[in-house]
C-alpha cells in the first residue's frame, strides 16, 4: 500500500514539472490600424515640411538676386537704353507698348536680378550722352560691338549680323555695282554708316549718301522712290521684309561688312556687365534664348555658349 501510494505521488510530480518546463504560448497582439485622422494629421505635416523647404529655398534664391543686383550697382531697377524704331530688336508694338527681341530679353535678365525693368528710348545718335550720364543702365538694342571695342564695357556677343543694301524689286539693281550714281539712305550713327565710312571708295560711287533718322521713314522714302537704296542691318532687314509680306523688295547678296552684336555698359562698368552676362549664360543653358529666338526669327540664332 505505502509502495503504491508512493508511485503515484512520484507520478504526479514528475507531470507537474514537465508542464512547469513547457513554453509559455506567445501573447496574441492586435495588428496596428492608422485612422483616417492620423494620415490626414502626417500628409499635412509633410505638406507643411515641403511648402516651409520651398519658401525657404526661395527666400534664399530671392536675397542671392539682390545681393548680385546690389553687387552690380542697381537701385532696383535696370534701365535699357533703345532705339523705339528698330524692330524686331526694340520697338513700339500695335498695343502701343515697347517690345522686341532685345527688350524680351532685357526684361528677363530684369526679373531674374531681382529688379525692375525700365525700357528707356533714345535718339540713337545721343546714346553716348544718355549712358554717360547715367540715364540708362547700358545700351541693349541690336549695337554692333565691331568697331566700338574700346569705346563701351562690353557683354560677350550674343548675335551675328552684316550690313546689307535693300533695293525695290524693280530697281534694276542686282549687285553693289548697280548702286553707281544712286541715292542711298543710311541711319545716323548707325553702323551702316560707320562701315561706309571704312569704305570711302564705294560711298564715292553713289549719286548721293545721306542719313534717315529710322528705318521705318527709310522705308517710306523706298516706296515712293524718294531714294534707291538702303544701307542697314540685315537681321533688320529681312524682319522687315516678313512684316510687310512682300516681294517688293530684295536684299542685295553683297554684304557691306560682317559683325556682332553685344550690350555696351559704361567704359569701366564691369561689375554690372558681369551680373547681366552671369544671367544671360544661365538663359542660353536653360534655352531661354533659344525660345526666345525662335519667337521672333523662327530659329536660334545666338551665339552664346555655342
Amino acid at each position: 500500500m505505502k509502495k503504491s501510494l508512493v508511485s503515484i505521488l512520484l507520478t504526479a510530480g514528475m507531470v507537474l514539472s514537465l508542464t512547469a518546463c513547457g513554453s509559455k504560448p506567445e501573447e496574441s497582439k492586435a495588428p496596428e490600424t492608422t485612422t483616417a485622422a492620423e494620415t490626414s494629421a502626417k500628409a499635412e505635416t509633410t505638406e507643411m515640411a515641403e511648402t516651409t523647404e520651398k519658401a525657404a529655398a526661395e527666400t534664399e534664391a530671392s536675397q542671392a538676386d539682390a545681393k548680385e543686383a546690389q553687387d552690380s550697382g542697381l537701385d532696383g531697377t535696370f534701365t535699357v537704353g533703345f532705339d523705339q524704331d528698330f524692330p524686331p530688336m526694340g520697338f513700339v508694338g500695335d498695343d502701343g507698348e515697347y517690345t522686341g527681341f532685345d527688350l524680351e530679353l532685357a526684361e528677363e535678365v530684369a526679373k531674374r536680378l531681382g529688379v525692375e525693368f525700365v525700357p528707356q528710348p533714345i535718339a540713337w545718335d545721343s546714346k553716348d550722352m544718355e549712358l554717360n550720364s547715367e540715364t540708362i543702365d547700358c545700351i541693349w538694342n541690336g549695337f554692333t560691338m565691331t568697331g566700338r571695342e574700346d569705346g563701351y564695357t562690353w557683354s560677350e556677343p550674343y548675335m551675328k549680323n552684316s550690313q546689307v543694301f535693300v533695293v525695290t524689286k524693280d530697281s534694276g539693281i542686282t549687285n553693289l555695282e548697280g548702286l553707281a550714281g544712286k541715292i542711298v539712305t543710311v541711319q545716323a550713327d548707325s553702323s551702316a554708316e560707320a562701315a561706309l565710312k571704312e569704305d570711302p571708295d564705294l560711298a564715292a560711287t553713289f549719286g548721293t549718301l545721306q542719313t534717315t533718322p529710322d528705318y521705318n521713314t527709310a522705308f517710306r522714302d523706298l516706296e515712293m522712290g524718294a531714294v534707291d537704296a538702303i544701307a542697314m542691318d540685315v537681321i533688320v532687314a529681312g524682319y522687315q521684309l516678313e512684316k510687310k509680306n512682300s516681294d517688293e523688295f530684295v536684299i542685295l547678296d553683297d554684304q557691306l561688312s560682317e559683325e556682332e552684336y553685344a550690350i555696351g555698359f559704361k567704359k569701366g562698368n564691369t561689375a554690372l556687365r558681369d551680373a547681366v552676362q552671369a544671367e544671360l549664360d544661365a538663359m542660353a543653358e536653360d534655352g531661354t534664348l533659344k525660345s526666345v529666338s525662335e519667337k521672333w526669327f523662327g530659329r536660334d540664332i545666338t551665339t552664346i555658349g555655342k
